[in-house]
């Protein structure tokens, strides 16, 4: 993003800069609408999901959330990449839209940007239940980002009180397997201990 485009952005008010930081979402109020103006096209394209992540109570099932992620990712990761006028953070706003969907008007999705930091975070709250997700993206050219993604969720998981959730690795390189070929979930350990989900989309 150029810096006559960052500065407009500021200008208009969305975004703020502070002195030795980078520049960050304005507001609370914006920090839930601009993600959701960039991923609704997106989201129109999201076909209807069936809500196999509930438990009979109606609480949250991780497990089998999941479950629906990975195969609606290997179904229709790819078409909807494709559907996003942002393509160095597709894959973050493909995944919103998913997780919009699921949440609707009951829940929340409290995100954290780390500019400069290569990653993102998400807390989503439903049904009484809390899941968090580090979101990084292997780029042509770059290592392998899963010590340093493992690392950073430690770091996230211990602000929220968590022990375990989820780590999205996006392989965005060239050459890849088609999705539904490379798409997996695996456990992992992170350097305290903690034992999460590692996902490879």
């Amino acid at each position: 993003m150029s810096d006559d485009v960052v500065q407009y952005v500021i200008d208009l008010g969305l975004l703020r800069r502070e002195p030795g930081r980078a520049p960050s979402v304005a507001n609370d109020i914006y920090k839930e609408v601009v993600p959701r103006a960039l991923n609704q096209t997106t989201q129109d394209f999201i076909p209807t999901l069936q809500p196999t992540w509930l438990k009979p109570g109606g609480r949250l099932d991780s497990n089998a959330l999941l479950e629906a992620f990975l195969a609606f990712w290997r179904q229709h990761g790819e078409p909807l990449l494709k559907t996003s006028h942002y393509p160095e953070i597709a894959p973050h706003l493909v995944l919103m839209a998913f997780l919009q969907r699921i949440t609707n008007a009951e829940g929340t999705i409290e995100r954290e940007y780390a500019v400069g930091a290569g990653r993102m975070d998400l807390c989503v709250r439903y049904a009484g239940e809390t899941l968090a997700l580090e979101l990084k993206v292997w780029r042509e050219g770059r290592p392998e980002p899963l010590a340093e993604g493992l690392k950073q969720l430690d770091g996230y998981l211990a602000r929220l009180g968590l022990s375990t959730r989820w780590l999205v690795l996006f392989d965005q390189r060239s050459g890849q397997p088609p999705l539904e070929q490379r798409t997996r979930a695996e456990r992992a350990t992170t350097p305290a201990g903690r034992v999460v989900r590692v996902i490879h989309a």
